[in-house]
């Protein structure tokens, strides 16, 4: 039987578990998620194989924890440090920002070579766990536009645009050829601009 490193068999559990996310997180920062394996995670995170497969049985389920981990932290991050009464615009710079410093932490190829790679079930299970970002941008333009702040169309569509914007950073970013700050300004003004609001 395996050894149990802590009180109870669920709090092990939920310990391996967090040990194998880090190992990931860890892992992106230097090879890119497309670059990860089993091996590599199992390695990184100090347990065997098998081990690892009993938690998650292939590359996109781990994945998906994973995505399910960050979209979580992102929300956390930018209710707690957005302050009381801020303007949609400010909402917005923050989840440029807060997008931007994700790109940069947890590194991945872009939506087209993901769904390549995970296949088209995963990629949209994958979509579905990022859809509260989308939310929340679809709600601070929503906001925008009803405070007259903002001229949008069409919103969802415009949000599409204002992710693809921010997409459009991550090589830079990854490269070191621009900051998340300098990559924010820039994302943040072109944006504000497009809606009606500099």
């Amino acid at each position: 039987m395996p050894r149990i490193s802590a009180a109870t068999i669920g709090e092990h559990r939920a310990q391996t578990q967090d040990k194998i996310l880090q190992a990931v997180a860890r892992l992106s920062r230097v090879q890119g998620i497309d670059g990860i394996s089993m091996t590599d995670v199992a390695n990184e995170a100090g347990i065997t194989r098998t081990v690892l497969y009993n938690y998650y049985p292939d590359k996109a389920a781990l994945l998906l924890a994973f995505t399910e981990r960050v979209t979580h932290y992102f929300i956390d991050s930018y209710e707690r440090d957005l302050r009381e009464g801020a303007s949609p615009a400010e909402r917005l710079r923050a989840f440029v920002r807060l997008q931007l410093a994700g790109l940069l932490a947890h590194p991945h190829p872009g939506a087209a070579d993901l769904s390549a790679a995970l296949g088209p079930d995963a990629y949209q299970q994958l979509a579905e766990h990022v859809a509260p970002m989308q939310r929340i941008l679809v709600d601070i333009l929503d906001s925008g536009v009803e405070s007259g702040d903002f001229q949008v169309a069409e919103v969802a569509a415009t949000a599409r645009m204002i992710l693809a914007v921010i997409g459009a950073e991550r090589l830079p970013l990854i490269s070191g050829a621009v900051t998340v700050e300098s990559a924010a300004e820039l994302v943040s003004g072109f944006v504000l601009r497009a809606l009606g609001s500099a």
